[in-house]
């Protein structure tokens, strides 16, 4: 089994490199979650342990852009939060497992070999679409009616998020959580701001109908134009 391991503490980074290899597994080692996230782009492992707290990038976040590339290798989160909405958290962002810090070695593995006999996922679509908009998750590019959109990286996120939940309403507490990651309300109009761009640019000025529309009082709706 190729293991990559994330984890930034290194007294547990290496009871869990020695006691991987001396099980004969092969084992990549990052320190931080930038690295790792680089690392599992590039490279094809069986299974992903990765701890919850990274510098640069946390666990959370890592997982989330992991599999908004398609990525679908089984992660195993490790933590020192109890709390079951920390568990949750790292599920919904795509993880597979949990183990509680501290842990015993035997657990980490049979965990870990439980993952990697999982059969594959089906593919996860790396084109998004609605109506004209097309969205590639890999190249990370968006266009309308064949034209390309500009888009800075967090209005790329915004749309992505809006297109995973077409023709349903997002509030501004689930845009906060899945595109910003804030796990509380900053009290400003960061969703706003970039809402307003985003909708500038994907109707393009107006030439093209309206496919973002705020409903009042509850959020916003990526819809395809109906007809009149």
């Amino acid at each position: 089994m190729k293991v990559l391991l994330i984890e930034d503490d290194a007294e547990t980074a290496d009871y869990i490199l020695r006691g991987l290899r001396e099980h004969g597994h092969s084992v990549d080692h990052a320190q931080d979650g930038q690295d790792g996230l680089l690392l599992a782009m590039r490279d094809i492992h069986d299974t992903l342990v990765v701890d919850r707290m990274l510098p640069e990038l946390d666990g959370i976040a890592l997982v989330r852009r992991l599999r908004a590339s398609g990525i679908r290798t089984p992660v195993l989160f490790l933590t020192a939060l109890r709390g079951v909405g920390d568990r949750v958290r790292g599920l919904e962002a795509g993880g597979d497992d949990y183990l509680v810090k501290p842990f015993a070695f035997a657990e980490l593995l049979a965990r870990l070999n439980a993952l990697a006999r999982r059969p594959p996922l089906a593919e996860t679509p790396l084109i998004l679409r609605l109506a004209d908009l097309e969205v590639d998750l890999l190249k990370r590019s968006a266009m309308r009616g064949g034209e390309r959109i500009d888009l800075q990286p967090r209005e790329f996120l915004l749309l992505e998020f809006l297109l995973r939940h077409a023709d349903r309403i997002v509030t501004r507490t689930m845009l906060l959580e899945g595109v910003w990651d804030f796990h509380f309300d900053p009290k400003t109009n960061i969703v706003e701001s970039h809402m307003s761009r985003l909708r500038s640019k994907i109707s393009r000025g107006g030439r093209d109908p309206e496919l973002i529309h705020t409903v009042r009082g509850a959020g916003y709706l990526l819809r395809g134009p109906t007809e009149s």
